[in-house]
């Protein structure tokens, strides 16, 4: 029992060496994001809808085409992506 007694200061500090032994990180860098051209895509159309909306000017005319085309490719994009998934 003494003997138990005077390793129990030893013991106790070689389980607190093992507890505060730093575990391996996982360092693996996450995959890479599928399609980032197309995303990058969505967030310029975005972008130019806005612009095209608060335009002081309607472009020559070509304002109300340009938002609806935007619109359309926005919507394929979109729906390219769904459908990857």
């Amino acid at each position: 029992m003494k003997n138990l007694l005077k390793s129990l200061p030893w013991l106790a500090l070689m389980t607190l060496a093992l507890i505060s032994v730093p575990r391996n990180a996982n360092t693996a860098s996450p995959p890479p994001e599928p399609h980032p051209h197309i995303h990058a895509a969505i967030g310029e159309l975005r972008e130019a809808q806005g612009e095209l909306r608060t335009a002081a000017h309607d472009f020559c005319g070509h304002r109300k085409e340009a938002l609806e085309a935007t619109n359309r490719a926005l919507k394929q994009l979109q729906l390219a992506l769904d459908c990857a998934r």
